[in-house]
């Protein structure tokens, strides 16, 4: 008897200890060219995911721009902030308008597929997300780690884990690639989340 309550013990509890929420992390992402033709016309891209608990911040940087989101979820502002150069901008949304903005996720199917994949030693499955305008991410995400929010990056709200490589096509055949290279679970700093004072020129959403 005392054998078999063990044996019906261990799967709840491999569940559990291959799968915890992360409420701070950090996690850095390259773009991925694979063609001779990509890797002479693309710029250098690099994406960093921030959360710390309610909090998120994403920033996308290039040679030519950086564009930052910051997200308190807990009361659903949203602070978009971008710069070209010498230019600042800076737009703030609520909760509403971030959803508006983000209309084109709404009706998007989830589809599993076969293939898996080890990204920075998790086990990564293999899905497909399919939007109404014909657009397509392929993704492989980790159900080991789940993010403490969620909004941070909308197309991948509903998706059972972290989403740790996506390519992205969109219905005129244009492409993006992004693979995590690092995963840091060390304190993420207050600061991240601050919002500039001054040096931004407001610009309202439409």
């Amino acid at each position: 008897m005392k054998f078999l309550l063990i044996l019906l013990l261990m799967p709840v509890s491999s569940v559990f200890s291959q799968q915890r929420t992360v409420a701070e992390c950090t996690i850095y992402y390259d773009n991925v060219t694979t063609t001779a033709a990509e890797k002479a016309t693309a710029e250098v891209i690099h994406k960093t995911v921030y959360i710390k608990g309610n909090n998120s911040r994403v920033n996308v940087s290039s040679p030519s721009y950086k564009i930052s989101t910051i997200i308190d979820q807990s009361s659903g502002k949203v602070v978009v902030l971008r710069s070209f150069g010498n230019n600042k901008y800076m737009t703030v949304l609520t909760k509403t308008q971030w959803e508006e903005a983000n209309k084109k996720f709404d009706g998007m199917k989830f589809v599993s597929l076969n293939d898996t994949k080890n990204i920075l030693g998790y086990n990564c499955k293999n899905a497909q997300l399919l939007l109404k305008d014909s657009s397509v991410y392929n993704i492989y995400y980790t159900t080991a780690i789940i993010p403490s929010v969620k909004d941070f990056e909308y197309e991948f709200k509903e998706v059972p884990g972290f989403v740790l490589e996506y390519e992205a096509t969109d219905n005129k055949g244009n492409k993006i690639h992004f693979l995590a290279n690092k995963i840091s679970f060390d304190p993420v700093l207050l600061s991240e989340f601050e919002i500039p004072t001054k040096g931004y020129r407001m610009i309202n959403w439409k």
